[in-house]
């Protein structure tokens, strides 16, 4: 067995949500989920089939973001993993839905930090053991800090 990163590929501030599931069903539902939640949001979506022809399965309403999800899981290369890029929303307007498919079974991450996917690679395939999501804190928040996190959240329309 060896460990490895893989750095997800993606532009600085552009969101994704990974996890894993274990169904080829997985690719319409979560598409029909994030169109039905919220109808506004460009997303792609790549799903690894873990038996069968293992394929790498696309869905998507926009062409640049499914491509974006089939190079990440086709580096990730880790079996009923599944990635979704979006764009006018944030992983909180769908991830509890996402978490709702019945064929979901975890999500490792919803962010838009730098992120990398740690695997174990076998002679049989890649796991996912975990990632890691940004960077380590740096010091606890003063006053000042939770000030700032409180009118930002109020200015971006998240809290009143």
């Amino acid at each position: 067995m060896e460990l490895k990163s893989v750095t997800i590929e993606k532009p600085q501030d552009t969101n994704f949500i990974f996890g894993q599931s274990h169904f080829i069903k997985t690719v319409e539902d979560i598409y029909e989920t994030i169109v039905t939640t919220n109808p506004g949001m460009k997303f792609g979506l790549a799903f690894c089939e873990a038996s069968a022809g293992a394929l790498v399965r696309l869905s998507g309403n926009d062409e640049h973001l499914i491509k974006l999800a089939e190079k990440n899981a086709l580096n990730i290369g880790a079996g009923h993993s599944f990635i979704i890029f979006m764009e006018n929303g944030f992983p909180l307007n769908i991830l509890n839905a996402v978490k709702m498919v019945p064929e979901v079974v975890r999500i490792f991450c919803a962010t838009a930090n730098p992120t990398e996917v740690i695997l174990a690679e076998t002679e049989m395939g890649n796991a996912v053991l975990g990632v890691v999501d940004g960077q380590r804190p740096k010091g606890v928040e003063s006053e000042n800090d939770v000030k700032k996190r409180k009118d930002f959240l109020r200015m971006i329309g998240y809290k009143f």
